[in-house]
């Protein structure tokens, strides 16, 4: 409530209440309901996704086994099917990313057999870039809020930490394959990370590693398991990556404390 005077009458002057809603628990209900009812809904429908998954025995068709028995017949629908073989693999790519389920390097193998390790490598950029988004989005719209109210005073701080320095921790976890990808895809989703920030560096952080796939998956028929791609020298090289992304957050912290 505040005194208003009017300008041509100074010493007339008049109590303002301020105006109230008609209804006035509908403005800070709704919102709440239908942020409660989006969450269901999502939740729900990528629950009932994942189990179908599983429960019709999908997962059995994104194995090293069945890929190299059916590649001819892959190679004989890419060749003559080119742009749907292309908006085939990027789609089922960012599904399987989004959603979270396994196959993703798989794919990454086929994609590299299909395309070439140029393409395939683009291919599988696109589709792990758009999944990896939308499993941030799903984890930041349906679990963010709940752990801030529940662990705030323990978040907030690693909060600050990461969202100052976002890129360059997203690029080290992206380049180390030690950290599994859909791991990182969830928790990152409940920090504070710029999106802009994020998509940047999911991009560029899963180039060296899908172009070592896809580069194996030219020889699809030869390998005969995943170890022999993921080598130690091949993890070291990542690692030593991931360790070089973090140098200017080092430098800046270092230089910091100098001054």
């Amino acid at each position: 409530m505040e005194t208003q005077c009017a300008a041509k009458h100074p010493g007339t002057c008049e109590m303002v209440h301020p105006k109230q809603p008609s209804h006035p628990g509908t403005l800070s209900s709704e919102p709440t309901r239908g942020t409660r009812s989006g969450r269901i809904i999502i939740g729900t429908a990528m629950g009932l996704a994942i189990g179908a998954f599983f429960w019709f025995d999908l997962d059995a068709y994104l194995t090293l086994e069945t890929m190299q028995a059916n590649r001819d017949r892959l190679l004989t629908f890419t060749d003559a099917h080119r742009a749907a073989a292309v908006a085939s693999f990027i789609l089922t790519y960012c599904l399987v990313t989004g959603l979270s389920l396994p196959g993703a390097t798989i794919l990454t193998l086929v994609g590299g057999f299909l395309f070439g390790s140029l393409l395939g490598t683009v291919f599988v950029n696109l589709g792990a870039t758009s999944g990896a988004t939308l499993a941030f989005l799903a984890a930041r719209y349906l679990l963010r809020d709940t752990v801030e109210q529940k662990l705030g005073k323990w978040v907030g701080p690693l909060q600050a930490g990461f969202t100052k320095n976002a890129f360059s921790y997203l690029m080290t976890l992206r380049l180390i394959p030690l950290f599994p990808f859909f791991i990182v895809n969830v928790v990152t989703g409940l920090t504070r990370i710029n999106i802009g920030t994020y998509v940047a560096a999911t991009a560029l952080g899963i180039i060296p590693g899908s172009f070592v796939y896809a580069y194996a998956g030219q020889q699809l028929g030869t390998i005969n398991s995943l170890k022999e791609i993921a080598s130690p020298n091949v993890i070291a090289a990542f690692v030593l990556l991931g360790l070089l992304a973090l140098v200017p957050t080092v430098y800046k912290k270092f230089s910091g404390t100098q001054a």
